[in-house]
């Protein structure tokens, strides 16, 4: 199943280019990059992160559409090709060109033919309307400005029934690397700016230890 989306657009910034690389042979910088992608997904795939709960919690079936935004290397993407089925798609969504790139040549590798990667910018979402059945976006949420605007207008890409599913770190009292640098989101706060931008809370768990689970319908 093709779209003829080939770009989206969401303010997600998580730049992960450097100035250490302008010296590396061009298969170094590649090389450099793919780990980067490749500690991504370890991390994700740490089981305090307790990803097959995660998609038991989302109750994904085969068919629907997804939109991943913040891919990053793909991990969660992965999961939820297989879990949509052929007959489903998944949007994995970034900024980050070579993320998109090592996602898309490890879905060949695994024969995942129903995802799309879609390059993210600092503009309004282009996905088509109506066209989405589950957003997700994990550890995202804080680098979006503006985000009751944001989320008001993402409304406009879900179908009727779609859902919001937001996992962010908790932040709060006491110090931490995520609360220091802003990395993170309270979930009072989330739950508070969706229902400002018309969503209803459907789902408030905390199986995770140290980010919140959130999920929201229109």
């Amino acid at each position: 199943m093709k779209n003829n989306l080939s770009t989206a657009v969401f303010p997600y910034f998580f730049d992960l280019n450097d100035n250490h690389t302008q010296h590396l042979h061009p298969l170094m910088i590649s090389k450099k990059k793919s780990l980067k992608a490749e500690l991504f997904n370890k991390k994700a795939s740490d089981p305090k992160n307790e990803a097959v709960i995660v998609l038991e919690a989302l109750g994904l079936n085969q068919g629907q559409v997804v939109a991943d935004i913040g891919s990053g290397g793909g991990y969660f993407t992965f999961l939820f090709a297989k879990s949509v089925g052929e007959g489903g798609k998944v949007f994995a969504i970034d900024t980050n060109l070579d993320f998109l790139e090592f996602v898309k040549t490890n879905a060949e590798e695994k024969g995942l033919t129903n995802i799309e990667t879609v390059v993210a910018t600092n503009e309004k979402p282009l996905l088509l309307k109506k066209s989405v059945d589950l957003v997700f976006m994990r550890n995202v949420c804080h680098h979006i400005q503006n985000r009751e605007a944001y989320f008001r207008r993402l409304r406009d890409v879900l179908n009727p029934d779609g859902r919001v599913a937001i996992v962010e770190y908790r932040g709060g009292a006491g110090f931490s690397f995520h609360s220091l640098f802003g990395h993170s989101v309270p979930k009072e706060t989330i739950v508070k700016e969706m229902r400002a931008a018309g969503y209803r809370l459907e789902k408030d768990s905390d199986f995770l230890p140290e980010q919140s689970f959130t999920l929201f319908s229109p």
